[in-house]
């Protein structure tokens, strides 16, 4: 599950979010799957990293730009050969 931003620094609906860049760890059981996507509204920069696929949970972390939502997925990601970017 997501953690929301707080009302105060949602400034744009889910539906005006696209996603950029999409990462999987290659599992495929529910338990060890990992996801890493960068996500933007034009203006603001996030990087959400789940564990567990769709019902798993996630952390949600804003980003100041695309390099540096670039950088923090790099990060959650690691450097396992086993992460593979997912076509948009």
């Amino acid at each position: 599950m997501a953690v929301p931003l707080p009302p105060s620094e949602r400034c744009y609906s889910v539906s005006d979010v696209i996603v950029e860049q999409h990462w999987w760890n290659g599992d495929r059981t529910a338990r060890g799957r990992r996801d890493v996507y960068i996500r933007t509204d034009g203006q603001r920069w996030e990087v959400q990293a789940q564990i567990g696929g769709e019902s798993g949970r996630s952390r949600v972390q804003e980003c100041p730009s695309r390099a540096a939502a670039a950088i923090l997925a790099g990060a959650w990601r690691g450097n396992h050969p086993a992460w593979r970017q997912l076509p948009q």
